[in-house]
């Protein structure tokens, strides 16, 4: 059977297209953005996250641990005890935590075992013209996910779910397309215009990516085109106007939502081992993100901050 990992499910989310829906995130990304807010996400398999607040320090990780690493809250670790490089990843200290203090990012899911769950909340889509979202990680990311995601697109379809897709757009035309043959709307990331800035803050350049957005815009999907407003970054005006140059282009007319960048996923960094390359990174004023609204809004653009 065809599977995918899984590391959330968040129900009634109203952010990830119309209506009240229910988003499966899947795991693995092949970009490394420096604000990513779900860094739990990049890794194709499950990982180990630590929360040390819930620790009620009874030793049952220590026990259970096969390379020794697990450590009470108090061991000089920055994640007390766990080496994320030897960490083997086996879930055992997971198992053994009574309190939740350590859990396991990440499960498998078949498109069975998915339907099952996204068909308890068939009534809000219903009352609500909502749906399912498919997002990450990269849910489109070849070899890995994008079977699954093909696969639990079409079950969504025969059971007449609106479907969505929050991508990157960074994968093979053929791959994206087929994608777009199943899919109802594209949440379509458009980070940087400049192709070395893109690669030095992102990981990889955009080429591929500004090919596959106008390529999608050739579809029948509808695409909002989301761009995460992270200042110092690409909140300049020579990004801002080339951004909105090339979504005026398209063509199909794509509303721009601006996501204004927020520090809520630092913590996660710490429950990982990890340290937060954006913790000095303040999120923009609202006055700012309406003024960068406004001045896409000339361009004649349908402009949204949020969701």
């Amino acid at each position: 059977m065809t599977t995918g990992v899984v590391f959330n499910i968040q129900r009634f989310a109203v952010h990830d297209g119309p209506g009240i829906r229910t988003t499966v995130f899947l795991k693995g990304c092949a970009l490394g953005c420096a604000w990513c807010h779900n860094p739990e996400s990049r890794p194709f398999g499950p990982v180990l996250s630590i929360i040390p607040e819930r620790c009620v320090v009874c030793d049952a990780c220590i026990e259970v641990c096969p390379p020794g690493l697990a450590r009470p809250p108090g061991a000089d670790s920055a994640i007390y005890g766990t080496d994320p490089k030897r960490c083997l990843r086996c879930g055992a200290c997971a198992e053994a935590c009574p309190s939740g203090a350590r859990t396991m990012v990440g499960r498998p899911y078949t498109v069975d075992s998915l339907m099952r769950d996204l068909d308890k909340d068939r009534i809000f889509y219903d009352e609500s013209g909502g749906g399912v979202t498919f997002s990450g990680g990269e849910p489109v990311t070849p070899g890995r996910n994008v079977d699954f995601l093909l696969a639990a697109l079409a079950a969504c379809k025969a059971e007449g779910y609106h479907r969505a897709v929050d991508t990157s757009g960074h994968a093979p035309r053929e791959t994206m397309l087929a994608v777009a043959g199943l899919t109802d709307l594209f949440l379509y990331d458009l980070k940087l215009m400049d192709d070395e800035s893109h690669r030095s803050w992102v990981g990889v350049g955009n080429r591929l990516i500004l090919d596959n957005l106008e390529a999608l815009a050739e579809t029948d999907s509808e695409i909002w085109v989301r761009v995460p407003l992270i200042p110092g970054v690409n909140d300049d005006e020579k990004n801002l106007e080339a951004t909105a140059a090339f979504v005026a282009s398209l063509a199909k007319p794509c509303p721009i939502h601006l996501l204004p960048y927020h520090r809520i996923g630092g913590d996660k960094y710490r429950r990982l081992g990890e340290s937060y390359p954006m913790d000095q990174v303040l999120p923009p004023t609202r006055e700012h993100a309406g003024e960068i609204a406004a001045g896409l809004r000339s361009y004649g653009l349908e402009v949204k901050i949020g969701g």
